[in-house]
């Protein structure tokens, strides 16, 4: 072959995916903003401007050169992800507490929710610290009430005495680092008190926010006054975001069948929502007299379901997936007022842009993933199936197109997801196919449209009928997932996998999508690498926390705690990272000898932890002299020696500890992965102004 035709053949290839640019937009986007996040510095304003000025460049070479006109769009559009990381990192810039804090807090309640313990949990905001200056004091905190069952109004001012700290960071490195969330709902301390509350002043709702924040939690209120306990829980955290009440037995169901994101207001809620009200518009105006004939009530309708989208994101809190969902919906009933096909691969990918230039954070969150994982299997596969002749005569059925529909939907979202799912949650559900499908229906037919009935019949006073309508089908769905949840290996637990398991399998999937011929087999070898990447990857021999209380050893039946209580959290994550389960107090009786103070021997090197605040300097220098590592949590003072040691201080600032055995030991601290950004490091924030 001559050089002309490979020339040729490059120059259709390029030209060919020139007019796919809106489909390549977003994973661009998407390769720019996890690039900024992998990074493990704080790129500078120097560094935005030099990536500004070759996004331009990029820019104006799509222009000028037709040759080279999609790979330059490629790469600009890779900085301008960048870019919008960057400056959303620092457009969402507060001040963070610096330290640990005991004492008297006052606060106006802006937001009531609860933790993991099940103990309300107040969001407080224009918080007084005292003696913290107002310039180091955060904007917004968090504190878990412990020793009050009480829970102020929305807008109340009260006084309150707490334990406060900065946002934690990952319970191990490589781990979920829960301070970048934080950082950018500008959430700067987080704590817990066990004495009760004290209202200043009287309740006021003078900002809209606060208003609004009410107005859920009344509408929470009635709608679980019409419920039982288990299906007003679950209908407030469906209607209004209100995840307070969900009953933790039934939540735990939930997750074990992979019905878990019917709790979070998503594309699938906004979907059926607006698909009712489109629905219900265009049959009522179709027999308006006279009107709907000469009016489009196809647009109308479309013209209401946005209202009623914009009304429900609005009532539910507006959280990130909502916002989500409700772009989606815009998006494809927009493409109805243009007179465009309503779902289709670019409206998927216009969202993906909109959300990813605004919200660039939301890349790196499982629901964003999870939700448009699904959605472009879905718009893929049918549009698949709809080009098949051999599916037509389904097609006649009405029955049987919509059970295959169903089914098919179910299994598509279901494979789609699970790498997702079981990335971030260390589990695959096996039986979610079944019960999604046994439980899906009742969302579109019965709970979703009697959401609405009871909307419309709460001025007469009818309400009460479509929240009874709605109890019925939310028992069934709850009854269906402890059933499937009954099931004997209902789930399987993966250990963690590598930090480019995910990004290979995404990248390679989307290539399928979007190349053609032989192209689309790129999601072969990318699967097969991911598994063979994840089944290699190995987990720490030994884990410390960040505050040195829990250490866990790596054993054949499981992970040994030296503590039965305490550190909870941390000692879960360790479990659920090695695909193991749960129980504390088991995997403490694993643990042999004293757990205050024990040797463990890894990689020809010996570990030393002890746990005594009244260690001398003497006795330090012995340890170090004798062991290569000393771990000593409770120490004020350092040790003189060539081991390598940590105390209080040291370990408060690398955080949690791995030690991994490959053929000698080595040493990860949670420092090194998250590195020294906005969110991890007081120095950083400092150096670029920040009021701290």
């Amino acid at each position: 072959m001559t050089r002309e035709p490979r020339a040729a053949r490059l120059r259709s290839l390029l030209e060919g995916q020139l007019s796919q640019t809106l489909l390549w937009a977003p994973i661009c986007l998407g390769v720019g903003i996890y690039i900024f996040f992998a990074l493990r510095f704080e790129p500078g304003f120097g560094v935005a401007w030099i990536c500004l000025g070759c996004a331009l460049l990029g820019f104006w070479a799509a222009i000028r050169f037709r040759l080279t006109r999609f790979p330059s769009l490629l790469c600009a559009l890779v900085l301008v992800g960048f870019l919008s990381a960057l400056f959303r990192t620092h457009d969402v810039s507060h001040t963070v507490l610096g330290w640990r804090y005991y004492g008297t807090v006052e606060g106006t309640v802006a937001f009531v929710d609860r933790s993991r313990s099940e103990k309300p949990r107040l969001t407080l905001i224009d918080p007084v610290m005292p003696p913290i200056s107002a310039a180091r004091t955060p904007a917004r905190i968090r504190v878990s009430l412990f020793g009050s069952d009480t829970v102020p109004e929305i807008g109340t001012r009260i006084r309150i005495e707490a334990s406060f700290s900065p946002p934690s960071g990952p319970v191990e490195p490589q781990g979920y680092d829960f301070r970048r969330r934080a950082w950018f709902q500008e959430l700067g301390a987080v704590g817990y008190a066990r004495k009760d509350w004290t209202q200043l002043a009287p309740t006021k709702r003078d900002q809209f926010a606060l208003h609004l924040a009410h107005v859920r939690r009344a509408i929470s209120a009635h709608i679980r006054g019409h419920m039982s306990d288990r299906a007003g829980g679950f209908a407030a955290a469906l209607l209004v975001g209100d995840r307070a009440f969900v009953d933790q037995t039934a939540l735990e169901n939930l997750r074990r069948s992979n019905m878990a994101h019917l709790l979070a207001i998503s594309g699938l809620h906004m979907g059926l929502l607006t698909g009712f009200v489109f629905a219900l518009m265009r049959v009522v105006l179709v027999f308006l007299p006279h009107y709907g004939v000469r009016w489009s009530s196809k647009k109308i309708a479309a013209v209401g379901a946005i209202l009623a989208g914009f009304t429900y994101l609005i009532l539910s809190g507006s959280a990130v997936a909502t916002e989500r969902a409700f772009i989606m919906v815009t998006m494809m009933f927009g493409a109805i007022l243009l007179d465009r096909p309503a779902l289709t691969l670019r409206a998927v990918a216009m969202a993906a842009v909109i959300i990813l230039l605004f919200w660039p954070e939301n890349l790196l969150e499982p629901g964003f993933q999870m939700s448009f994982a699904a959605t472009i299997a879905l718009v893929v596969v049918f549009r698949w199936i709809k080009d098949m002749p051999t599916l037509g005569d389904i097609s006649h059925h009405r029955f049987l197109r919509n059970g295959f529909a169903l089914v098919l939907s179910s299994a598509i979202a279901g494979f789609a997801t699970a790498p997702f799912a079981a990335y971030h949650f260390n589990q695959i559900a096996h039986y979610g196919i079944l019960a999604n499908t046994l439980s899906l229906p009742l969302m579109g037919a019965i709970i979703m449209p009697f959401a609405i009935i009871a909307a419309l019949l709460h001025p007469v006073g009818l309400d009460w009928l479509g929240f009874w309508v709605m109890e019925h089908g939310i028992n069934w769905i709850l009854k269906v997932a402890e059933w499937v949840a009954g099931f004997e290996n209902a789930i399987s637990l993966v250990p963690q996998a590598p930090p480019v398991a995910l990004p290979i399998i995404v990248i390679s999937c989307l290539l399928t999508v979007l190349l053609r011929g032989w192209g689309r087999c790129a999601v072969v070898p990318g699967v097969l690498v991911a598994i063979w990447m994840w089944s290699l990857a190995e987990r720490p021999n030994l884990l410390v926390t960040d505050n040195g209380r829990m250490v866990g050893v790596q054993m054949v039946e499981g992970r040994a705690l030296n503590r039965k209580r305490g550190n909870g959290f941390a000692a879960g994550n360790w479990s659920e990272n090695d695909g193991m389960p749960f129980d504390q107090e088991k995997q403490a009786a694993l643990f042999g000898g004293n757990p205050d103070a024990f040797v463990h021997v890894l990689g020809g090197a010996e570990i030393y932890y002890v746990w005594d605040a009244k260690l001398e300097q003497g006795d330090l220098d012995r340890l170090c002299a004798r062991f290569d590592v000393v771990i000593s949590p409770k120490s004020e003072i350092w040790a003189d020696g060539t081991c390598t040691f940590w105390n209080k201080y040291k370990l408060r600032r690398d955080g949690a500890l791995a030690f991994i055995d490959k053929g000698g030991m080595q040493i990860k601290t949670a420092r090194q992965s998250s590195g020294a950004r906005l969110w991890t490091d007081y120095k950083v924030r400092k150096a670029f102004n920040r009021s701290e």
